[in-house]
């Protein structure tokens, strides 16, 4: 069976829809039930459940309150409530394809090793229009991801993202939890809780697989492709990797300052490069996001 984990915060305005995209799939429904962990939501957010529940009785649908603010509480209660062995996480805004669960059992099947997988995840802005600064280089910025059109593992680099992504039950009782001292509250954006259970399933010798054919579109509200976003977001991803890497070593800490330099001098090479290119928006927000990610790692705060 699959456990389409839905964690969602203040998100009534997209949640029904996002429900509705899974259920309306070319999938048995005795194949697959639906857990949504409402994480304290002060919106409509169990009224739009209930209505779902009420619209589609034929789907295994689950609710549950989780007290503990944060995503990785979230997403480890969804993971302790879940009864099938393949856990696939949705954000509560992303809108699965028709043919998602079918595709997605199709390659389970066709690839037996899989411990983790990811798959396409591709942006909805509801301005219409991407923004100015939008480019490679800053596509995860808006939780996006396109790694092609095969199916391949995950790069040492790269790693799935969170509004479609998916582990077995099996892989989470050999790697453990989401880290709690990781990821998104009410509060911040921070970030590293996937970054760090990715990294303890490659340690230990895991296949993550990218599989481009279980897409998902992504809500982007205009919100999220502000200035003080980007600010907001860069300087929590600072604070996550210094809490993620301090919590393996001091060592690793100062190594992942010295890749910050690295990073810093591929970031003035595109910077230049989209100089000449006559697109100076793309350049200058990759130096705004590198900075606040320099102040985060090199901070004792814990967000802003």
């Amino acid at each position: 069976m699959l456990s389409l984990i839905i964690c969602t915060y203040n998100r009534d305005k997209y949640l029904y829809d996002a429900l509705k995209h899974i259920a309306e799939n070319d999938f048995p429904v005795s194949d697959y039930e639906i857990v949504l962990i409402n994480n304290n939501s002060t919106d409509n957010t169990e009224a739009e459940s209930a209505c779902f529940e009420q619209d589609f009785p034929q789907v295994d649908f689950r609710y549950f309150m989780e007290k503990k603010q944060g995503l990785s509480y979230a997403r480890n209660r969804g993971i302790a409530e879940a009864r099938g062995e393949i856990l696939v996480f949705l954000d509560d805004d992303s809108f699965v394809r028709p043919n998602y669960l079918r595709r997605l059992s199709e390659n389970l099947k066709k690839y037996p090793d899989v411990n983790a997988f990811g798959g396409k995840i591709t942006p909805r802005y509801e301005s219409g229009i991407a923004p100015k600064w939008i480019s490679r280089w800053s596509y995860s910025w808006v939780s996006a991801i396109d790694l092609g059109n095969e199916v391949r593992l995950f790069p040492d680099n790269s790693f799935p993202i969170g509004a479609n992504m998916g582990l077995t039950k099996r892989c989470i009782d050999r790697v453990g939890l989401f880290n709690t001292q990781l990821g998104r509250t009410a509060k911040n954006l921070m970030g590293g809780e996937e970054k760090d259970i990715f990294n303890r399933i490659k340690d230990l010798g895991g296949k993550i697989y990218y599989f481009p054919d279980i897409e998902v579109e992504h809500v982007i509200p205009e919100s999220r492709t502000t200035t003080n976003y980007i600010r907001k977001m860069a300087f929590g991803v600072g604070i996550s990797e210094r809490m993620r890497t301090l919590n393996i070593s001091t060592w690793a800490y100062f190594k992942r300052l010295f890749l910050e330099k690295i990073k810093w001098v591929g970031t003035l090479v595109l910077f230049v490069r989209f100089l000449f290119k006559l697109q100076p928006e793309k350049g200058s927000k990759l130096i705004y996001f590198r900075w606040f990610v320099t102040r985060g790692l090199l901070s004792r705060k814990k967000a802003i």
